[in-house]
């Protein structure tokens, strides 16, 4: 679905406006602008070094049963390159949950009962992008959210898949892209249009989000999207960037004695 680079970037207030549901009713996400400012990035981000430190010290494997993808930074130091449950770690990222701005993204759900996943899936994921020698996280491949719900022989449910950005990345140097209007196709092109994580490819439709520290973007999980790898190297590569899910139906909270999703055993093979 045809759609400009200079698409609308959106506020985020206390509701969603009519042009901003019917945005995403023909598209399948929306792009918000700023959501948290430069002094609350910089406590994000702190706050995750924070956390990464304390797992490398005590070499935590699983969290909840998800596993935690380690790899080098651009000095050869260890780090955390995919962090799953970090609000369960951290006051400051448990409080950027609380945000009441996120529940003006529940009418998306078009479902009742809609909700912040905070205890469930892989809770708030970090990912840290870097494209360095001994990296285990540059690019993540064509992937759709809502094949997790076919893994487990269930009815695709609604799903949101909110981000915050905490660097800013051009299209130049990588980073989302998105297939507009794919969270409307049926299900055979959900589970065949591409190779799950294995493609990695320029597709004609895609669109580039680029995003400055702070931006929220928020997606259907059954759109079509993947992470391109950086052309640069080293420090300028680097996209950290944070991931919620908002669902609706039965709370299913995760815990230490979670077993790992079926899904997530192939996390090794994304690099």
């Amino acid at each position: 679905m045809a759609l400009s680079a200079d698409y609308p970037r959106f506020t985020l207030g206390p509701a969603l406006t009519a042009e901003q549901r019917a945005f995403f009713a023909k598209y399948g996400f929306l792009h918000f602008r700023p959501f948290a400012s430069p002094e609350h990035v910089r406590q994000i981000l702190q706050a995750t070094q924070e956390v990464q430190a304390k797992w490398l010290a005590e070499g935590v494997e699983k969290v909840n049963g998800v596993p935690i993808k380690y790899g080098k930074d651009v000095d050869g130091a260890p780090i955390v390159q995919r962090f799953a449950f970090a609000s369960q770690h951290h006051p400051v990222l448990h409080e950027l949950l609380q945000d009441e701005r996120f529940r003006a993204l529940f009418p998306l759900l078009e479902a009742e009962g809609g909700r912040v996943g905070e205890n469930e899936k892989d809770g708030l994921v970090v990912n840290h992008y870097v494209n360095v020698p001994g990296s285990e996280f540059s690019q993540m491949g064509w992937h759709t959210d809502s094949l997790r719900d076919v893994f487990y022989g269930k009815r695709i449910g609604p799903m949101l898949n909110v981000g915050l950005h905490l660097d800013g990345t051009k299209a130049t140097n990588g980073g989302l892209r998105v297939i507009p209007g794919t969270h409307r196709q049926g299900l055979h092109k959900m589970l065949f249009r591409k190779k799950y994580y294995k493609d990695v490819y320029y597709d004609p439709n895609e669109m580039a989000i680029e995003t400055e520290p702070g931006d929220l973007t928020v997606h259907d999980g059954r759109m079509w999207h993947r992470v391109a790898q950086s052309p640069l190297i080293g420090d300028a590569s680097r996209r950290r960037v944070m991931y919620v899910p908002i669902i609706s139906g039965k709370y299913q909270p995760k815990s230490e004695d979670s077993p790992t999703p079926f899904y997530l055993r192939f996390l090794h093979l994304v690099k």
